[in-house]
């Protein structure tokens, strides 16, 4: 007879954990598992270095639009930043300091592209995929992926028969000279409006297409006062009371975006003031005015945008592309313009961010296909039914129109450490939150959506094409960041361990 054996071993996989990613989200996940004394884990990284987002967006101008000392972790403040919102490089900088003093560099994996995380049903394990034909396996995986590293191209006739130069904000080309070049811009969303002002005065003429306009409000930027760093530096506890004033100023604006959009027609006649004050011609001013609620589409700020579309050598275009030549592009209104570089500024696919058999869960289930007619849908942003030990950082609707999304990941990382304890605790082999919790509560978030300035009657990146937002979260970031303080086991599936091995037959 077979010997019993009462306490099952679960296979063993290569590392314990797996984070995809080294921006904010995943760096923000390893930190805490070290902290909470978790060292079986590897960190996935596509490229040679950290910082995701702001490691591949390096066109001029970028920088982020949220105040600097909101957007970094709460346990690791900075009290250096160079200005009330932090330029590209800086941002980039504060990560790779991240990964310095918490010693992460031995757990990145870097150079490994994921090509795809497939699930074991047999060993109750994911295995992770690489373009350089490694594989590895994991007992839990965390995708700090982000929703913003997809770039989209639009969809143009002949837009491959151009043979100037092209390229996409999130792959700038830094050695392309402007100088004297006749350069299209297509798009007007958050990049457009920081590279446009850092081209303008380079090129020998710039031609914006201008699909919808966007709102675009007066940045309240400025250089941090060398007082004001050295105060931070010698009382956190000042800096944390700054970092709060700035929160509940941003969070305060929730009101708008999600309680009340009738509140929102104040930052309309702010924008509307913004335009009269910056541009000079009027036909202009009438063709940069937006026709939907501010906030609907995602909210822009900068101070030197309309100034320089004011500039006799730029030229705002509203007909839309009908076509692309070879050394032109042709509007919908017939004019054909000739240019010699066409940049793309077209924003990132936020709404259907997982490509088609890039995550195979149990049964060969394909998580793309299973979203493909629904949308993106998650627990909580964070878990997704039949998935077992799979967790989303910035996962669906977990963005925001009003706050830091650093708030977001943080709670997040909470949340998931919470389920690794109870892991551990029970030692148990999987967790896969249940379906009906998953639909009650995407029921209820995508009801709460239909309330907010999103569902005012206008396209964005925040929406699929058939109008579902899939991309933000209806509510206060402490609402989120509260749902979030504790693991609920009853929402959760909960298995043991399958056997290891097959033991041999006892004398």
């Amino acid at each position: 007879m077979n010997a019993p054996i009462k306490n099952p071993v679960a296979a063993r996989p290569d590392v314990e954990t797996a984070i995809i990613g080294t921006g904010f989200s995943g760096l923000g996940m390893a930190i805490q598992l070290l902290k909470s004394g978790r060292k079986d884990f590897a960190i996935f990284e596509k490229a040679s270095t950290v910082g995701g987002t702001w490691r591949e967006n390096t066109y001029p101008g970028c920088a982020c639009d949220v105040p600097s000392h909101l957007y970094s972790f709460s346990f690791e403040p900075n009290p250096n930043w160079s200005r009330m919102f932090a330029p590209q490089e800086e941002i980039r900088g504060y990560i790779e300091h991240c990964v310095e003093k918490y010693a992460l560099t031995p757990y990145i994996r870097f150079n490994k592209e994921i090509t795809q995380i497939r699930y074991d049903d047999a060993t109750q394990l994911w295995n992770i995929l690489t373009s350089d034909g490694g594989s590895v396996s994991a007992r839990k995986v965390i995708s700090g992926m982000g929703p913003l590293h997809k770039p989209v191209y639009p969809t143009l006739k002949g837009i491959d028969s151009f043979e100037g130069k092209t390229f996409h904000s999130a792959t700038w080309d830094h050695d392309f000279d402007f100088s004297g070049k006749r350069v299209a811009v297509i798009g007007t969303g958050a990049s457009a409006i920081q590279f446009v002002p850092q081209i303008v005065p380079k090129v020998a003429a710039l031609t914006l297409f201008q699909r919808t306009p966007p709102w675009v409000m007066p940045k309240a930027d400025r250089d941090m006062k060398p007082w004001e760093k050295s105060i931070f530096s010698i009382s956190p506890f000042l800096q944390k009371l700054f970092r709060g004033k700035i929160y509940v100023q941003m969070e305060i604006r929730a009101l708008g975006f999600t309680v009340n959009p009738k509140l929102m027609s104040k930052v309309r006649d702010m924008g509307v003031e913004h335009i009269a004050n910056t541009i000079d011609d009027e036909a202009l001013r009438a063709q940069l005015t937006p026709d939907f609620m501010p906030g609907c589409k995602r909210l822009l700020q900068s101070n030197d945008y309309y100034p320089s579309l004011n500039q006799s050598h730029v030229d705002v275009v509203s007909s839309g592309v009908a076509e692309v030549k070879a050394h032109s592009i042709v509007t919908e209104a017939g004019e054909e313009i000739e240019v010699d570089a066409i940049i793309y500024g077209t924003g990132f696919e936020a709404a259907d961010p997982i490509a088609k058999g890039q995550i195979i869960g149990p049964n060969g289930q394909d998580l793309a296909a299973m979203w493909a007619d629904k949308g993106a849908e998650a627990y909580l942003g964070t878990s997704v039914s039949g998935f077992p030990n799979l967790f989303f950082m910035t996962g669906p609707n977990t963005g925001l129109g009003h706050n830091s999304i650093i708030l977001m990941i943080e709670a997040q990382v909470g949340y998931i450490l919470d389920a690794l304890d109870l892991m551990d605790k029970k030692e148990l082999a999987t967790l896969d939150v249940r379906e009906d919790i998953q639909r009650s509560y995407n029921d209820s978030l995508q009801d709460k959506i239909k309330k907010t300035v999103w569902a005012t009657g206008c396209d964005s990146w925040y929406q699929r094409e058939d109008g579902k937002n899939t991309t933000l979260w209806p509510s206060f970031t402490f609402s989120y960041m509260r749902r979030m303080n504790q693991f609920n086991p009853e929402d959760y599936v909960l298995s043991s361990p399958k056997l290891a091995h097959t033991p041999q037959a006892a004398e």
